[in-house]
């Protein structure tokens, strides 16, 4: 049986024990042994690390120390995957600059807060982004610092109505990245909890599924020859298709 990690914690604004109970039924029905864990030094069990086959971090802000730290980078290197999204994965321990060479990139803005804007699918062979078009979000759209070596499948551009001196810039939304063995996945846009438990139809259950099949597939670990995201094909659409895009509220 796969196994996979929730690690919850930080601000609690993200409702991160209440995100991770939506998805650990998901990964559950496909599967997995989940544990859901409040605490960094779960990431001080060595064994314990490298027997995953996924973490999921929403651990928003917040400290990690240097021994924490290592525990996750080495499972993930190891062939452990990593997946989240918004501000759980991509705006932790911000004094931490290993963990973001990790996971890819950090959020640094969201100009305006709660905004419309436009979110455009630039790479439509890739399996998750196949067959998707450009959409509409009304949500925090989240400015990032990003490593160049990420394979981008979706990015936003800046207006300039908040900030004018970024009009135009054009930024990731969704990538993927090899990290030694393991495999990295970030979406920006972040369903909050009470969006993903809602019976508002069709479109929030099928958020639920893609972003747990997406976590499923970051899980299976990419042959020791694999160039970086050669292997990193997921079945199912990202969070950010036109039908499933969560807004923040």
């Amino acid at each position: 049986m796969k196994s996979a990690l929730f690690v919850c914690g930080g601000w609690e604004g993200h409702e991160r024990e209440k995100c991770a109970a939506v998805f650990a039924p998901i990964l559950e029905q496909r599967g997995y042994e989940v544990e859901i864990s409040t605490t960094l030094d779960t990431y001080l069990d060595r064994q314990k690390m490298r027997s995953l086959d996924l973490v999921i971090p929403i651990w928003t802000m917040g400290e990690i120390t240097d021994q924490q730290e290592e525990g996750l980078r080495g499972a993930v290197e190891s062939g452990v995957g990593l997946a989240g999204w918004h501000g759980g994965m991509a705006d932790s321990f911000r004094q931490s600059i290993n963990y973001q060479f990790m996971v890819g990139g950090r959020w640094v803005a969201h100009p305006g807060k709660i905004i419309d804007y436009q979110v455009n699918i630039i790479d439509h062979e890739d399996p998750i982004a196949s067959g998707l078009e450009d959409f509409s979000m009304h949500s925090e759209q989240y400015y990032m610092h990003v490593d160049p070596s990420n394979e981008v499948l979706a990015t936003t551009t800046f207006s300039g109505e908040h900030i004018p001196w970024i009009e135009g810039n054009i930024v990731p939304v969704v990538w993927k990245i090899q990290w030694g063995e393991g495999r990295v996945f970030y979406c920006s846009l972040g369903p909050r909890s009470k969006r993903l438990r809602c019976a508002r139809g069709q479109r929030d259950s099928q958020t639920r599924h893609a972003l747990g099949e997406q976590m499923r597939k970051a899980s299976q670990h990419a042959p020791a020859d694999a160039s970086p995201c050669q292997h990193f094909s997921m079945a199912a659409p990202p969070p950010c298709h036109p039908g499933l895009a969560p807004a923040i509220s």
